[in-house]
């Protein structure tokens, strides 16, 4: 019996890296899976259905069932067609994992618009396109009373996102827009016994490795902390029933290492009950706390 047994779930960007780790473990776990992927390369060039057809294979050769779907996450009808993947393959849908993605890394003042605007439309538009229609089938299922067990929605995050990384103005106002639609869909979504979760991995994949991180493996019989494989129980948890009390939280995991992260919160206040005036700023300011750029956290 796995925990996921009788599930439908949906993982995009299934073909490689996370999204694959993802799709396997929780087709272990007796979950039928939509393996969504286009086959692109690590900057979103090209186009090839061999990464989603061999993720399929592995899945139904371990003697689990799944289908591929080749439609974009970036085309909102195209999202639309991905849901009913799921629900005209498997009869339902129970889960969604928002992965697809993929970087355009560039220093600020040397980014293109269409950087910016190509890595805004996979991660974040993508993330809500799927997320939008996923929302109304729970919607609806809900009002049929049909969604006893509730729906999951999970996207992911970087710490990109969360802390700020040179280099990846796109990737990371992305991602901290994905952290924000988690807290905003898990509000609006509750009512509906639907919940809504980020994971932020910290992991060796083909964008990491390219963008200089978590490239030593380690030696035989060494834990290897940033194997994509050790994120996925995280994410198989929380899709799971017993996750159900769980909603609107950032979750990073790294190796063996979980970290919950409570986003924007009030640190400090100071109130003189008039108008600033510029020499009562210089005065005052600083007693709100440290305010020089603190340290990276990666």
């Amino acid at each position: 019996m796995g925990v996921l047994d009788g599930k439908v779930a949906i993982v995009t960007g299934a073909g490689r890296g996370l999204g694959r780790s993802h799709a396997l473990a929780m087709a272990e776990e007796g979950a039928k899976i939509v393996v969504n992927d286009i086959g692109v390369e690590w900057d979103g060039t090209g186009q090839a259905k061999g990464p989603a057809d061999d993720v399929v294979k592995e899945i139904k050769d371990a003697g689990g069932d799944a289908v591929a779907c080749f439609d974009s996450v970036t085309d909102f009808e195209g999202a639309q067609r991905i849901i009913d993947t799921a629900v005209n393959s498997f009869g339902k849908l129970d889960i969604l994992v928002n992965n697809a993605g993929f970087l355009r890394d560039k220093m600020i003042f040397n980014m293109s618009k269409e950087e910016w605007d190509a890595v805004l439309d996979v991660h974040l538009t993508g993330t809500f396109n799927c997320g939008r229609w996923a929302a109304a089938y729970f919607r609806e299922q809900s009002k049929a009373g049909k969604l006893e067990s509730g729906g999951r929605i999970i996207n992911t995050v970087s710490h990109a996102g969360l802390i700020g990384n040179p280099g990846q103005s796109n990737y990371g106002a992305a991602k901290a827009g994905i952290a924000c639609l988690t807290l905003i869909w898990a509000r609006e979504l509750q009512r509906f016994n639907v919940t809504v979760n980020s994971v932020t991995p910290m992991a060796r994949t083909r964008m990491t490795t390219l963008s200089g991180y978590f490239t030593e493996i380690p030696g035989e019989g060494q834990f290897d902390e940033f194997a994509p494989e050790n994120v996925s129980p995280l994410v198989v948890y929380l899709a799971s029933d017993a996750a159900q009390d769980i909603t609107g939280r950032v979750i990073s995991i790294r190796g063996g290492k979980l970290e919950l992260f409570n986003g924007w919160y009030l640190a400090n206040s100071i109130d003189i009950q008039k108008r600033w005036t510029i020499p009562e700023l210089q005065a005052k300011i600083r007693e709100l706390g440290t305010l020089s750029l603190p340290e990276m956290a990666f």
